[in-house]
């Protein structure tokens, strides 16, 4: 039976609605991510504060004053609140954020330090060998 004709059992067969693809940058850190979403409903509060402040202003009601009060109050909460987004992205990027990888050459060179270490030990290995046997440093006997 063909692809995308009906079946008998079945209604026709359509193409998936969406196509899983990798993400290009990696999620968030949960506590970032959590003061980001609290810096936005802040902001998005001290928005609405702020036009409702600015209408009641062009109507000339008496609740324009306690609105422009709490609008300034609310800005300055909304740049606490984005200000400790970027305090909270920094602090845990030192903490959890530093991969420590050996550059090539540091794995290079502690790759030659363990073979020479090695061989070192080789030798005494050797030596003591040639000493328990009762050689005189010779490695053969006449």
């Amino acid at each position: 039976m063909r692809a995308g004709a009906p079946s008998a059992d079945r209604g026709p067969e359509y193409p998936p609605l969406w196509v899983e693809e990798p993400a290009r940058r990696y999620r968030m850190p949960d506590p970032v991510r959590v003061s980001a979403v609290r810096a936005v409903l802040i902001i998005s509060v001290t928005l609405i504060l702020a036009m409702t402040a600015f209408l009641c202003t062009l109507a000339g009601s008496w609740f324009a004053f306690p609105m422009v009060i709490s609008s300034v109050a609310a800005t300055v909460v909304a740049t606490w609140s984005v200000a400790d987004v970027w305090v909270t992205r920094q602090v845990w990027s030192q903490r959890y954020g530093v991969v420590s990888e050996p550059s090539s050459t540091a794995r290079a060179r502690r790759r030659e330090r363990r073979a020479r270490h090695r061989q070192e030990r080789v030798a005494l290995r050797d030596q003591e060998r040639i000493r328990r046997r009762g050689g005189a440093g010779r490695l053969s006997h006449p």
